[in-house]
């Protein structure tokens, strides 16, 4: 801080008559008080400044000097009181009201000052300090309009710009540094905001604003039975702290819905934990980590009640509030796994894995691109409509049944783009029953191996010899024959 200029002479009020010794003294005092003022001594400054003051409490110029000493000890609201009392001593003294002014804008009463400075330069036009300084209050005074406007909008870090501005020329002013840090908070940097407010408390731990913040930053890391403690105490500091008290009520209404949601969970109970996790993020949407919880344990009601899509949406959502929530990846991951997503559930896995090595994480991973490689082949079990659980005889049935519905014999009066179609149909059905149909290839089939590097590869497959394997061919007992009473193209089994 630039030092601030103390009166060399005594300025003294013929009005008032003072003993001569007393005024002796004091003065003595004052040369004291300003010789260690230029040594920078400002403690002990101070306290020959208060014993001049003592000596002849009636001089202008001794609170003048106080008041400086004080303001470079950073004590503005002790300078405020000495400056306005020598402002009232002598109206014409320029350096108390000039003192005044810098007290009031480092404070933050930029109105306060302006009128201070313009007093200034009443008395002396061309003061260009005056000049200056109340340019700056003009400053403050935009810079704090600006900031109520954008705290409207919610656009916080404009907020915040404008009170680093601020706070250049009002270095003091607890009611900045409080909406500084509060909107820290809102932005979710804690840490920052934390700071700022603990600053606060330090110098004044009744004061009720930074209270309210540091239970804010709790409530916002879901620390919330710490953050009613705060809330309650700087209540107790300010009760009609509106902010302290509706927070206080969303911490409160936000844990005992949470908490219900989580109990009637454990009960199974999942249409009732989905409604009332949706009522605890109707709370308060501000508070992201805590609604970053709520919305993955909504996912997992969505899980539990076979919706996938919507468990997906709400992880989503958890994400967008938290990208370093791994059970939200974890969770949707799953979600992806369940409808057969599987490049989008690799994606998820390999975030997880960045971020946490662990061996189940690994595993998880492996198992999604397995299954992602293998989701990139033909579906042998698709091919024949079966489920991957299949058993032999079932595997036997479904190929019974396609292989009759494609052959190429009972399409053989369609036209030649069906007949194509159907021919390939029935070749696959032929390969599928090829590799699902024999234990080792059926095995390295479900395992996600290359049949096509197996030795035993499909390259010689033939689709008719498996058909006629399976059904004993036509001398067997089984033929295609055209019924010609019938409409082209449908044919009838024939039995020996």
């Amino acid at each position: 801080m630039a030092a601030v200029d103390v009166d060399m002479q005594t300025e003294l009020e013929p009005q008032i008559i003072i003993d001569a010794d007393m005024e002796r003294e004091a003065e003595g005092f004052k040369d004291q008080g300003n010789a260690f003022y230029v040594k920078k001594d400002y403690s002990e400054a101070f306290n020959y400044y208060t014993k001049a003051i003592d000596a002849c409490p009636k001089n202008a110029s001794y609170y003048g000097n106080r008041a400086a000493t004080l303001m470079m000890l950073c004590r503005f609201r002790e300078a405020l009181v000495d400056s306005q009392r020598a402002v009232r001593l002598d109206d014409c003294f320029m350096k108390g009201h000039l003192r005044e002014g810098k007290c009031h804008l480092s404070l933050g009463n930029a109105m306060a000052a302006s009128r201070c400075f313009q007093k200034v330069l009443e008395l002396e036009p061309s003061n260009s300090q005056a000049q200056q300084e109340h340019k700056n209050a003009t400053a403050v005074l935009e810079y704090e309009r600006m900031a109520e406007l954008d705290f409207e909008k919610r656009d916080f870090r404009k907020v915040v710009y404008s009170m680093d501005k601020a706070l250049g020329l009002a270095s003091t002013c607890h009611r900045f540094k409080i909406l500084k840090a509060e909107c820290l908070a809102l932005l979710g940097r804690y840490l920052e905001a934390q700071s700022v407010a603990s600053d606060i408390l330090r110098m004044d731990s009744t004061n009720g604003d930074a209270l309210y913040v540091r239970g804010l930053c709790l409530y916002y890391e879901d620390c919330i039975d710490k953050a009613v403690q705060f809330f309650v105490q700087a209540l107790r500091m300010a009760p009609d702290h509106e902010k302290s008290r509706l927070a206080c009520r969303n911490a409160k209404a936000l844990k005992a819905k949470k908490e219900e949601g989580n109990k009637v969970f454990k009960n199974s109970n999942f249409e009732a934990a989905y409604r009332l996790y949706s009522e605890a993020l109707a709370i308060d949407p501000n508070n992201i980590k805590t609604n970053a919880k709520l919305y993955c344990n909504r996912g997992t009601v969505g899980a539990k009640l076979n919706k996938p899509d919507q468990a997906i949406e709400d992880c989503t959502s958890a994400i967008k509030l938290d990208d370093t929530y791994i059970k939200a990846y974890l969770r949707r991951a799953q979600c992806y796994m369940d409808i057969e997503q599987y490049e989008e559930a690799v994606r998820d896995y390999e975030k997880v894995y960045q971020t946490e090595k662990t061996k189940e994480h690994k595993h998880l991973l492996k198992t999604a691109q397995l299954e992602l490689k293998k989701s990139k082949r033909k579906d042998y079990y698709k091919v024949l409509g079966v489920g991957k659980n299949a058993t032999e005889d079932e595997i036997k049935k479904a190929y019974r049944k396609r292989a009759l519905m494609h052959h190429p014999d009972r399409h053989s009066a369609a036209t030649p783009e069906v007949q194509k179609e159907e021919e390939k149909k029935f070749k696959e059905m032929g390969e599928a029953f090829t590799v699902l149909s024999d234990p080792k290839k059926k095995t390295r089939y479900d395992c996600g191996h290359d049949l096509e590097d197996d030795s035993n590869n499909m390259g010689d497959f033939n689709a008719n010899n498996i058909f006629k394997t399976f059904f004993g061919g036509p001398a067997g007992g089984f033929s295609f024959e055209s019924n010609h009473n019938q409409a082209p193209g449908n044919v009838f089994f024939q039995f020996g």
